[in-house]
């Protein structure tokens, strides 16, 4: 198989020689050159360039398996967006179904040549990554083409166990610490935070492309609306009101995650992948100072102490 979707992939969706089917073929294998000499450093790349906290993480990895690590961070970033880099549904849902192929593919041991594909069958090779977990991202990934807005919190709350909680599923499998139904919990609890706070993070931006990340059931109940907070941002009535109710959630997870990690005393080694409770909860914080205006210039600044404040926090086992 060639980088990109497969010819019968494309076949079932649009005749061989229509516009379609010639852009998307195109599509596909753009970037064909691109980092195939070196995946793993093609996935550390992409991982510094638009994850800059997951690149700070990177460095708490055991050496042996930063790879993988590198391989599945930028196989998530690659997922997540989709949604904001592909204006055309159709070749969106192209690029979900290519990514279902590439794991297919993977499992046969004949990795499509595309640098995030080839590193995953690296990290795969040497670590027993479930595959039914990457499959799960990529069908909540492309459900989410379909439905970017949620109306109730349990909604988002289980596309947030289907994305983020599962890749720390993932995370844990390459510790081959997967067997632990303590760490899996404090995992799935964890995904959760990381959801909302990323959401409320993007809150200004999501509302300058015409879209609500909280979810209905939320701004419905503090008289939010919509169109107020797309023309007036923070300015729109009940917005702070329902910023803090979504963070609180948000933020319940978060202490949740850190109590079940604390109280069973788990071990030194899973810290890699719980740092990253550590930016959640640094956000947070600013948040609140800010009196939940998620608009404010105080929470879009990049927090220049956390490569510090990560540190600390492995060496001291907490988060």
């Amino acid at each position: 198989m060639h980088f990109g979707l497969a010819k019968n992939s494309l076949r079932s969706l649009f005749p061989r020689r229509s516009v379609q089917y010639i852009r998307a073929r195109r599509l596909a294998t753009a970037d064909s050159a691109v980092g195939l000499q070196n995946p793993g450093a093609y996935c550390k790349d992409l991982v510094r360039k638009h994850d800059y906290e997951g690149f700070l993480v990177s460095q708490f990895w055991p050496r042996e398996l930063q790879g993988g690590y590198y391989a599945l961070r930028a196989f998530y970033v690659e997922l997540a967006m989709v949604q904001d880099n592909v204006t055309n549904p159709t070749i969106a849902k192209m690029r979900m179904q290519f990514w279902r192929d590439a794991v297919k593919d993977i499992t046969n041991d004949r990795p499509p040549r595309h640098p995030i594909a080839l590193a995953l069958h690296e990290a795969s090779q040497k670590s027993n990554l479930p595959v039914y977990h990457l499959k799960r991202i990529i069908d909540a990934r492309d459900a989410e083409l379909h439905t970017p807005v949620h109306l109730t919190t349990e909604s988002l709350i289980s596309h947030a166990e289907s994305t983020s909680s599962t890749f720390f599923y993932l995370l844990l499998s390459l510790l081959s610490l997967s067997n632990s139904s303590t760490l899996s919990h404090a995992a799935s609890h964890l995904g959760v935070a990381q959801t909302i706070s990323t959401l409320l993070r993007a809150l200004p931006y999501h509302a300058q492309q015409g879209r609500m990340v909280i979810p209905a059931e939320i701004t419905a109940k503090h008289g939010v609306k919509q169109e107020e907070v797309f023309r007036k941002g923070p300015g729109a009535e009940g917005i702070e009101d329902a910023v803090f109710e979504f963070a609180t959630l948000g933020n319940d997870h978060l202490l949740t995650a850190r109590s079940i990690f604390e109280e069973k005393k788990v071990p030194m080694s899973a810290m890699p992948v719980f740092l990253a409770g550590i930016p959640i909860s640094r956000w947070f914080e600013r948040l609140e100072r800010a009196k939940f205006d998620a608009f404010s210039s105080e929470v879009v600044q990049r927090d220049w102490r956390l490569a510090w404040r990560m540190w600390r926090g492995y060496y001291n086992a907490r988060f």
